[in-house]
């Protein structure tokens, strides 16, 4: 995100790294499932928890930490079709990273 927009939000780094251990648990319970599988699920774990936690913090709280009110088919300004094939898309190296960390815990334990 600080990449994407130059800056986040404290809420969007928690809401990624609770994405990413879903991803990982995805990855270690469907090792053998495609990856396009696997991306597929990940990106609609991320634009659901993007829903989520933009309805209380953007709505509820009105900290305004995102909005696609500007994007094609947005719902509320919290999410919309772009971004859920962008989640995909960053599903594929999120795969690899959480693959090479669970080999490095395979090595450790």
């Amino acid at each position: 995100e600080v990449i994407w927009r130059g800056f986040t939000h404290w809420t969007m780094a928690l809401t990624g790294g609770i994405c990413l251990m879903f991803i990982y648990v995805i990855g270690n319970s469907y090792k053998s499932t495609a990856l396009w599988k696997k991306c597929l699920a990940g990106c609609l774990i991320i634009t659901t928890a993007e829903l989520w936690v933009g309805f209380v913090v953007n709505i509820l709280l009105g900290w305004r930490v995102w909005s696609y009110s500007g994007r094609f088919m947005n719902f509320h300004g919290l999410i919309c079709p772009l971004y859920t094939f962008l989640w995909f898309l960053l599903c594929i190296p999120a795969n690899f990273v959480c693959g090479g960390i669970r080999k490095l815990f395979e090595k450790l334990w």
